[in-house]
């Protein structure tokens, strides 16, 4: 392999890793109801055809955002397999996902299915210029008692939110809870 082939790789990793995260600041920004984060990964003139909705990112977020927060105490946007094929600065992406809810009459939803976007580099940023989701199966779940809820200190790093006060956003992220082996 040469130097050039070998520079070539690396730029195409890189490209990948910056689409990665691109997709990843969008769940993160759904989950935490952080609509910069949520925004970063579109392009402004996007379009998005998700479920009945199709439109700008702008309006997506606000959409989603209100149907979450009626639905859902917490949302999971998981993304999984993924594939990309990159030419140029136009990048095709194909990602699995599966969402998670726990709802607000304590039923857990759970969805699959995939994300099928067109990317862009603009100014040299990847972001979403068209995606449309393929919604593959949907079912609730049973509900079981959340796990350790009865631990007294089991929030003193930070309770979870669905706003920037996630412990997620702690820099530097710290534990000040007490050291304990449960028996």
């Amino acid at each position: 392999m040469t130097i050039a082939d070998t520079q070539q790789r690396l730029a195409t990793l890189l490209d990948r890793q910056d689409i990665i995260d691109c997709l990843t600041r969008f769940s993160r920004g759904m989950d935490r109801f952080d609509r910069g984060l949520f925004l970063s990964a579109f392009h402004p003139d996007a379009t998005v055809a998700a479920g009945d909705f199709v439109g700008g990112p702008a309006e997506l977020y606000d959409w989603a955002a209100a149907m979450h927060e009626q639905g859902q105490y917490a949302t999971h946007h998981n993304l999984l397999n993924h594939t990309c094929d990159i030419e140029g600065d136009t990048a095709h992406t194909e990602t699995y996902y599966l969402f998670a809810a726990r709802n607000r009459d304590d039923s857990n939803w759970l969805a699959g299915g995939r994300y099928l976007d067109r990317l862009e580099r603009r100014d040299g940023r990847w972001r979403i210029a068209l995606r449309t989701n393929a919604i593959e199966w949907s079912g609730v779940v049973p509900t079981m008692p959340i796990p350790f809820a009865d631990v007294p200190d089991i929030h003193a790093n930070g309770a979870p939110s669905r706003t920037p006060g996630d412990p997620s956003y702690r820099r530097p992220l710290r534990n000040v809870r007490q050291s304990n082996t449960p028996s």
